[in-house]
């Protein structure tokens, strides 16, 4: 059996796709308008007993998430996987820790290809970090200090192996409550909003 379509339902046809099309592209422009939450999704802080697991990934020069969300005294296992083609690490603390492996790091720009240079910081200025290489994962377990939120400057993520920092590998550590509600902190952002630091050079 053959059915055919008349002028009359080709225009219903017409009709329905315009509305429809009309719909979706409503439904696009409302959801790209949509600034979505303003708060993480509630966070259960990690306890020595139970850390929460905080996943890191490096790339060719990047991080991901563009901004890691900690509580305040809790404990996490910091899992940093490094997806680039090189070696990463992942420095966490404030702005003087990461200026302390920044001047540390600068002295092995012209060390071979090879093991990355063995570099130390002051113990008071060590902080976190946590050297990948290609293709592999690393995990440590931290306390996140209970006043870090109040830490002038801010804290970040960064790695400074040579030139990856002047590149752009650093973000922002946005202190939050369970509730996943960002805590008031000194100097990591403005109007509320974080910024990572400028990139050096």
């Amino acid at each position: 059996m053959v059915t055919t379509t008349g002028p009359r339902t080709r225009s219903a046809a017409r009709h329905v796709a315009a509305a429809t099309t009309a719909a979706l592209c409503l439904a696009a422009f409302l959801a790209a308008c949509d600034p979505g939450p303003a708060a993480t999704p509630a966070i259960t802080p990690g306890t020595a007993v139970a850390p929460r697991v905080v996943v890191l990934i490096a790339k060719d020069y990047s991080f991901i998430p563009p901004i890691v969300d900690l509580v305040p005294g809790e404990t996490v296992i910091l899992q940093v996987v490094n997806g680039g083609l090189i070696v990463h690490e992942a420095v966490v603390g404030p702005t003087p820790v990461q200026d302390a492996w920044e001047a540390a790091e600068a002295s092995t720009v012209s060390t071979p290809p090879g093991p990355t240079a063995v570099v130390s910081v002051s113990p008071d200025l060590g902080g976190v970090r946590i050297v990948v290489a290609s293709g592999e994962r690393r995990d440590t377990t931290f306390v996140v200090p209970a006043a870090a939120a109040s830490e002038p400057g801010g804290w970040f993520v960064g790695c400074h192996i040579p030139g990856h920092w002047a590149e752009g590998m650093v973000v922002p550590v946005r202190f939050v409550g369970p509730d996943g509600r960002p805590l008031p902190t000194l100097g990591a952002g403005t109007g509320g909003t974080l910024r990572a630091p400028a990139a050096a050079g």
